[in-house]
């Protein structure tokens, strides 16, 4: 019997190490039972909740190739942690004469294999269900004591072994000046350059934007305002500028967004818009 393999991992907590474990059991349990792998897919850091996983959908679209028999797996919550999408994709397979097999979990091929199948199914959805359940909770505990809960950090801020923000003096003046020449007059150009010619770079080490500007000038962190989605709590994290500066500085930002396009040059020219016009009106003489 022709086969193929596939394994999968998460993002939690699982690695590289997780898939060569997955499919030294899958090839020992196909050298047991005479079977010939024919192709491997491979699906890293992708959740089994949504079907949305590149090679999941190639070895799908290969079943209608009618190259091999049966797709074996570590366990079935590799192949789907969701009971509908399991259905879904195993209907299509068998409409292609394909099976899934488990090289760690034996599933007869009579009524009580069905039933056993159905509730380790089952059993596989709830157990994703309620990590994720566990993982909002969590997070939700750690954003009521404004603690990080992973993602981007601000520029200016570090995270202690506590999990709380605690201010970098290392960035943080560049950060204080950087809101201070905006505020006082300076253009988004000129207040970029300044952290470049500084040393300050922008997330995963690269150069400082003015993407980096912009966004900092909207960020209330820097006013100590600690946001993780619906939880909102002033002074939760330290502040690295006084309101009145972040203030002064997002009024400006505001009233040059809504400036004319010819009014937002960094430098003016002495026929800005006049040599268009003049163009123009040659055109219709």
């Amino acid at each position: 019997m022709n086969v193929v393999l596939y394994a999968r991992f998460s993002s939690e907590n699982q690695t590289e190490n997780s898939i060569e474990g997955q499919l030294r059991e899958c090839k020992a349990y196909c050298e047991r039972n005479g079977m010939t792998v024919v192709k491997t897919y491979i699906d890293r850091a992708l959740s089994a909740k949504s079907d949305r996983r590149p090679d999941f959908q190639n070895l799908i679209r290969d079943s209608e190739k009618r190259l091999f028999e049966a797709v074996v797996v570590w366990k079935l919550d590799r192949f789907s942690r969701n009971r509908y999408d399991s259905a879904y994709y195993k209907r299509i397979l068998r409409r292609n004469g394909v099976k899934v097999l488990s090289a760690t979990e034996p599933i007869s091929d009579d009524a009580t294999g069905i039933l056993l199948e159905s509730m380790l199914e089952g059993y596989a959805e709830f157990f994703s269900a309620e990590l994720s359940e566990k993982v909002k909770r969590g997070m939700t505990e750690n954003a009521l004591k404004c603690k990080y809960n992973g993602g981007g950090l601000s520029i200016g801020y570090y995270i202690d072994s506590d999990k709380h923000f605690q201010i970098d003096e290392a960035t943080a003046p560049i950060i204080r000046e950087a809101f201070r020449r905006y505020a006082d007059g300076g253009t988004v150009v000129e207040v970029t350059n300044w952290p470049v010619a500084s040393g300050l770079k922008g997330a995963r080490g690269k150069p400082f934007s003015k993407n980096n500007v912009t966004n900092m000038l909207k960020n209330r962190i820097y006013i100590g305002e600690y946001r993780h989605g619906e939880h909102i709590i002033p002074g939760g994290v330290p502040a690295i500028i006084d309101e009145a500066l972040f203030n002064r500085a997002r009024e400006r930002f505001a009233k040059n967004k809504r400036m004319p396009t010819h009014f937002k040059a960094e430098d003016e020219y002495i026929l800005t818009t006049k040599l268009f016009w003049n163009s123009f009106c040659q055109g219709v003489q």
